[in-house]
């Protein structure tokens, strides 16, 4: 509607995806994670050092149920999301532990099941994917799908990682690949 609904300065954008297997456990871990973090500069410029909290940073968090996309051939499955009811409240919770663990007015939101133009101003640009730790699941009660999608990321190649030289090598401060990544800005909108 033209409305601009929240709007950060540098900190973190969370893009959250809500499983339908999701629990408080996954949701205490996350707030965790996301606050202790440590993707940004420290002041003598060293990389991978600090935190938001460190920092005192804001944090920008977005509802996104296509994160729990499965591809079906072409088309996108929403099923392993969770419903609209309960992730609204899941949401809810997940933004209420994140301001009791951190400041709450450096915790925005968007508006939750709105169609939102997102803007995100990355500084590198780093994305990190963060996932709760997996839940035993009883390979009898996976459908055929997401029996042949775990069988394709088992099969997936792997990138051979950087030798220790390479990653103990001191890196360039002008070095636009040195960057933390995570600091800009950040604001939400919906769509006119």
């Amino acid at each position: 509607g033209g409305e601009q609904i929240s709007s950060i300065g540098r900190g973190l954008c969370v893009l959250l995806g809500i499983s339908l297997e999701d629990t408080q456990r996954e949701l205490e871990h996350m707030v965790r994670k996301i606050l202790n973090l440590r993707v940004f500069e420290d002041e003598s410029g060293k990389h991978w050092s600090k935190s938001v909290m460190d920092k005192q940073y804001e944090v920008l968090c977005v509802s996104q149920f296509t994160l729990q996309c499965i591809l079906k051939g072409n088309k996108p499955d929403y099923h392993m999301a969770m419903p609209t009811e309960q992730a609204e409240c899941f949401y809810n919770n997940f933004l209420e532990q994140l301001r009791k663990a951190y400041k709450p007015e450096l915790i925005k939101d968007g508006k939750f099941g709105a169609y939102m133009q997102v803007h995100i101003q990355n500084d590198g640009p780093v994305t990190i994917e963060l996932e709760s730790p997996a839940a035993t699941v009883d390979p009898k009660q996976l459908t055929k799908l997401e029996k042949q999608q775990q069988r394709k990321e088992k099969t997936r190649t792997k990138v051979p990682s950087e030798s220790s030289r390479e990653r103990n090598a001191p890196r360039n401060k002008d070095d636009p690949s040195a960057s933390s990544g995570a600091e800009g800005d950040v604001s939400s909108e919906r769509e006119p």
